[in-house]
């Protein structure tokens, strides 16, 4: 078995995951990284930058929406590592088009419910089950799954608003693994990232720009994928122990309700 505690992080090869997967690394975890080609520019310029800060970068390819394909994947990090001690359910999609929710088609609906809900809650419920196997026969393991979601899964977006439902699905996802996993001693938490300067947000970056400028983000910043890596580097050092269920919101202040 691994000596050193192993991070699995799903959508690993940019944005968000990557920089989880680096901040990780940095925490001491050896990083099997997730993303459905591990032949990407992404994949392939993360790996160095993982073992610069001292881990091995095992390079995963999945579709996290293929639950049938979950399986063999837990196993092939499990037969490598023989431990897994840290879940980051990270990967996630934004919709083609941003059609008005009136005009929401039901094939764009269930693309982002397989990927952004339906996997990664198949994918969270079978690395539980062998966390709660690891828990008793692994010395000094604390097991943590953290579920990335977003401000989405609380604000309105009339215009993706299958990406909202998925998110606000996901949320609730990891109340209830968080409730279930407690009387294993498995710690899950909620990041809800806010408006983070990622591809995913570079289409509409002049439309966010300006709304940052007005006011619409009270610490007038975009967030950063680091800002991200940051919180979940907190949650995997063991900083927030008694707080199993917790939201942590990164979002300069989106959360402030004011008149």
């Amino acid at each position: 078995m691994n000596d050193k505690p192993v991070a699995v992080i799903t959508g690993a090869s940019r944005g968000i995951g990557r920089s989880v997967a680096i901040a990780l690394a940095a925490e001491g975890y050896d990083i099997a990284a997730i993303a459905r080609s591990v032949d990407s520019e992404g994949m392939e310029i993360l790996g160095p930058e993982v073992e610069k800060k001292g881990a091995q970068f095992f390079p995963v390819g999945l579709d996290i929406s293929c639950t049938g394909c979950q399986k063999e994947v837990v196993t092939n990090i499990l037969e490598r590592y023989g431990r897994i001690d840290i879940l980051v359910n990270n990967a996630g999609v934004a919709p083609l088009l941003r059609n008005d929710v009136l005009d929401m088609t039901e094939e764009s609906y269930d693309r982002l419910m397989n990927i952004n809900l339906k996997g990664p809650v198949f994918f969270a419920q079978k690395i539980a089950k062998e966390m709660i196997w690891l828990k008793q026969t692994t010395d000094n393991y604390k097991p943590v799954i953290v579920f990335i979601t977003s401000v989405s899964a609380v604000l309105s977006s009339i215009n993706r608003a299958e990406y909202c439902v998925s998110k606000a699905g996901l949320s609730m996802a990891s109340t209830v693994f968080a409730d279930r996993l407690s009387n294993e001693g498995i710690l899950v938490y909620e990041v809800r990232p806010g408006v983070i300067q990622t591809d995913m947000t570079a289409k509409i970056k002049d439309k966010y720009d300006k709304l940052i400028i007005e006011g619409l983000v009270p610490q007038k910043r975009w967030g950063l994928p680091e800002d991200i890596g940051k919180a979940v580097g907190s949650l995997a050092r063991g900083d927030w122990s008694f707080s199993t269920g917790m939201v942590i919101e990164v979002s300069g202040g989106l959360n402030i309700h004011k008149l």
